[in-house]
């Protein structure tokens, strides 16, 4: 409704509550919306920051420390 309406100039959308987005989504026809297939996230350094942030959790879960990034149900980030 943002997108139609105008108040929104334009977003880019990657995730959705049902994956793949259905085709019956009003998303599909929205003015100015980019969407991508869940695939944002891959970039040509992805997995040098996944192996950094594991290895940085590894090293936190093993001293008992509080590890980063952490969701909590109910609570987000």
């Amino acid at each position: 409704a943002a997108l139609s309406s105008g108040k929104l100039g334009g977003a880019a959308l990657d995730v959705f509550t049902e994956e793949p987005l259905p085709e019956a989504s009003p998303l599909w026809e929205a003015p100015n919306l980019l969407l991508t297939p869940h695939v944002a996230s891959l970039t040509d350094d992805l997995y040098s920051r996944v192996t950094a942030l594991f290895s940085e959790n590894l090293l936190r879960y093993l001293s008992g420390r509080e590890l980063l990034n952490q969701v909590r149900p109910g609570q987000g980030y």
